[in-house]
């Protein structure tokens, strides 16, 4: 007889899942952050090239690949700080930290600084994992130290020369920031060891974060990401508020979807008018749940904390 059935999480790791959903919950309500509930199906979806999204047969609505617009949009509309925990999915991400179905917990902090986020970010990860040092660290000065190129200056040509000799990777045809996501991955991201946030991003790769221009006519994306022992957790914002921005913004991504042959989305109508309206001065942040959860119980891969992963739908 099969065993297909079965679920991939024991009973005593869906019971820590529950007491870290729990005190995930306890420790918003005691910040007085609204906890907030918005559709898996949307009419729209990410335009960023890096996020495939499942959609109906007939194209009419995406599951959503975070909760992200429909969250800016209550924001745009004066709910004061909030948080979600809920579903997100995602196509094609397959692997021992990745499954299609996973739980995300996003929150959005109207008037915080991107310092003040991070500190609240490693107040609950201290609160789930007993974790209670963190080094903080720029983007610039941990690529400086694990590649040895300066990420803000070097060129797409002098990233991949020095790729050729250094990684084995056999890619072609990237541009800039494919190269610095490569060398992240490879290289600095497996040196990170304990907790480390990384902050100050190329400004190629704000995404939807805002791009600030420092003395001497350098230009940074006001963004962090943390890291548990090189394993990526969370990914913060200083949200972009312009909506002139945005738009622009989607619009290369577009193009850029268009360049590599990916289907085409189009931008969210409705975030965009969320912005004309006027999204409030706020950072926010997207902490992938699933992974607390598999350093919390030592699991080496993302089934052994799911009921139902991939593998047993």
């Amino acid at each position: 007889m099969s065993t297909d059935w079965k679920p991939g999480a024991d009973v005593a790791t869906l019971r820590r899942r529950a007491r870290l959903l729990q005190q995930t919950r306890l420790f918003f309500a005691e910040r007085d952050v609204l906890e907030v509930e918005t559709p898996c199906l949307l009419r729209s979806t990410a335009t960023d090239v890096h996020l495939e999204s499942f959609s109906l047969p007939d194209g009419s609505h995406f599951l959503q690949t975070s909760p992200e617009f429909a969250m800016k949009r209550l924001l745009a509309a004066g709910s004061g700080a909030i948080f979600q925990l809920c579903k997100c999915f995602r196509s094609g991400e397959l692997s021992r930290r990745h499954n299609p179905e996973f739980t995300m917990l996003e929150w959005y902090r109207p008037g915080f600084s991107l310092d003040a986020l991070m500190r609240e970010v490693a107040e609950l990860v201290q609160r789930l994992l007993g974790i209670s040092s963190f080094s903080y660290r720029s983007y610039a000065d941990v690529f400086e130290e694990y590649v040895g190129l300066d990420p803000h200056q070097a060129s797409a040509e002098e990233l991949e020369r020095h790729a050729r000799g250094e990684l084995d990777v056999q890619a072609s045809g990237l541009n800039r920031s494919d190269w610095l996501d490569l060398w992240m991955s490879h290289r600095v991201e497996p040196g990170l060891s304990g907790a480390v946030f990384v902050y100050d991003f190329p400004w190629e790769q704000a995404s939807l974060s805002r791009i600030e221009r420092r003395p001497g006519g350098s230009r940074v994306a006001r963004r962090f990401e943390l890291f548990l022992d090189g394993m990526e957790i969370a990914n913060g914002y200083d949200e972009l508020c312009d909506a002139g921005e945005l738009e622009q913004r989607a619009q290369n991504d577009c193009d850029e979807r268009q360049r590599r042959g990916l289907p085409p989305v189009a931008p969210d109508s409705k975030l965009l008018d969320a912005h004309r309206h006027g999204l409030p001065a706020c950072c926010g942040v997207a902490l992938g749940f699933d992974r607390v959860l598999m350093l919390a119980t030592g699991c080496e891969d993302i089934d052994q904390v799911l009921a139902f992963s991939r593998n047993r739908l």
